[in-house]
């Protein structure tokens, strides 16, 4: 049987879709043929050329990556692709996916899943359950939509807590290393913390599984034999655990496999010595998460990082000569426009370059988010309430503390001080 997997971001360039790769090299090794379609803003595509990809693969699945703001395209591609073959199931997983209300079918005709939990797991039940002839039968960890348009949800489903027991997408060579600028990895998934605007921890459960270093190490050595020279590393926080990380950077110079790389942490998770080992392996950027300036502010957050010790984090950074990126947040609950403004100052303060990362954008409020299910205890004013159920609350809101014009205002200046006119290049 045939699974067609498709991520759209016309937002950003094409790259290799690591969630997607995961999925489609785990169905592979469960005896199906897996296709992966990644559209990008570089991405040349057209009716005609889906309605081949489609007609000739014949997939009898397709999986769509669904985020908040590809929901027009997501929705867009499922009706084009049900008017090519309309016994196709088509089901949407992520972010915008996991914690959606099933009302969001009634708005979503040519949907028939809705992926709950972990993707490898729950992609496989549904593609065993269409190959079988039952596609609406024996389901877990998803919500569903069956023939008769009545809507079930179901149990959670548990994914691997070794992660090491998912085959790897590159070793599997699942991804065109030919068009590869760079190869996203991840030694871990999830985080064990309560930030009230992040999605990570409740999709996670509040926990961590990973990867083994062996693991890490054959996917690097394969990624570098076949020509890619620069990794991100997407982990929520890569240094969750110092000496794991230390060890993998250590095997990384013993088996001469220095690299370029981009890795995000927390920034009470890095000490000098850590910083030592990522300048010496290759790491050229590192990404800690701000949010806010304002001390007022950011303890609102439960994220329990202080402003001091993300000076020092920054400051360890670049006396390594590790470029910085700073992740910031305006429009949060309690911000006023002179707490955004703090954040503005504090970046420019400790040299960190507005630019990629470092531009910072509203906060979204997203399905799952503790933010999305206690918007009214923070004083948030939804301005989209007719939106449709498939959409959360995402930036369209004001606070009593800032209009929505203010926020507007906030934008502009971050914007007026970047050095790529507000343009995300990792994000």
């Amino acid at each position: 049987m045939n699974v067609l997997l498709i991520e759209i971001n016309p937002f950003a360039p094409a790259s290799p879709p690591i969630s997607l790769g995961y999925i489609a090299s785990f169905l592979k090794s469960k005896g199906f043929t897996v296709k992966i379609l990644t559209l990008g803003e570089d991405t040349s595509v057209s009716r005609a050329s889906l309605y081949q990809l489609v007609s000739r693969f014949r997939p009898a699945l397709v999986g769509l990556s669904a985020y908040q703001r590809t929901m027009l395209y997501v929705i867009g591609l499922a009706r084009f692709i049900k008017s090519v073959e309309s016994n196709i199931k088509i089901a949407i997983g992520g972010p915008q996916a996991t914690f959606m209300p099933s009302a969001a079918f009634s708005e979503l005709p040519e949907i028939d899943y809705i992926c709950r939990s972990s993707g490898e797991v729950t992609l496989l039940g549904i593609a065993r359950a269409i190959e079988n002839g039952t596609p609406f039968s024996d389901l877990l960890g998803v919500s569903y939509k069956n023939a008769n348009g009545a809507v079930y949800d179901t149990a959670e489903l548990e994914g691997l807590t070794d992660l090491d027991h998912y085959p790897s997408p590159y070793l599997d060579n699942v991804f065109d290393y030919s068009c590869m600028r760079e190869a996203i990895m991840l030694t871990s998934r999830g985080c064990p913390h309560h930030c009230i605007y992040c999605y990570t921890p409740h999709a996670f459960k509040h926990k961590v599984s990973f990867h083994s270093i062996e693991r890490v190490i054959e996917e690097t050595k394969w990624i570098r034999k076949n020509g890619v020279r620069r990794l991100w590393f997407a982990d929520p926080n890569i240094s969750f655990k110092p000496s794991r990380l230390i060890e993998l950077l250590d095997r990384m110079l013993t088996e001469g496999l220095e690299t370029e790389m981009w890795l995000q942490t927390r920034a009470d998770l890095v000490n000098a010595e850590v910083m030592k080992n990522m300048k010496r392996a290759g790491v050229s950027t590192i990404a800690f998460g701000l949010e806010s300036a304002s001390e007022r502010v950011l303890a609102r957050l439960d994220k329990h990082v202080s402003i001091q010790q993300v000076a020092e984090a920054i400051r360890l950074a670049q006396s390594e000569d590790i470029e910085v990126e700073l992740f910031t947040i305006f429009g949060l609950p309690y911000e006023t426009f002179e707490d955004a403004l703090k954040t503005l100052e504090f970046v420019k303060k400790n040299n960190v370059k507005i630019m990629g990362n470092t531009n910072s954008q509203q906060m979204q409020i997203y399905f799952g988010t503790h933010m999305a299910q206690h918007y009214k205890d923070y004083n948030i004013r939804p301005l989209n309430t007719r939106r449709p159920a498939y959409l959360s609350i995402g930036c369209q809101y004001e606070t009593d503390h800032m209009a929505y014009s203010d926020i507007q205002k906030i934008q502009a200046l971050w914007r007026a001080h970047s050095l790529d006119r507000g343009r995300r290049i990792v994000s």
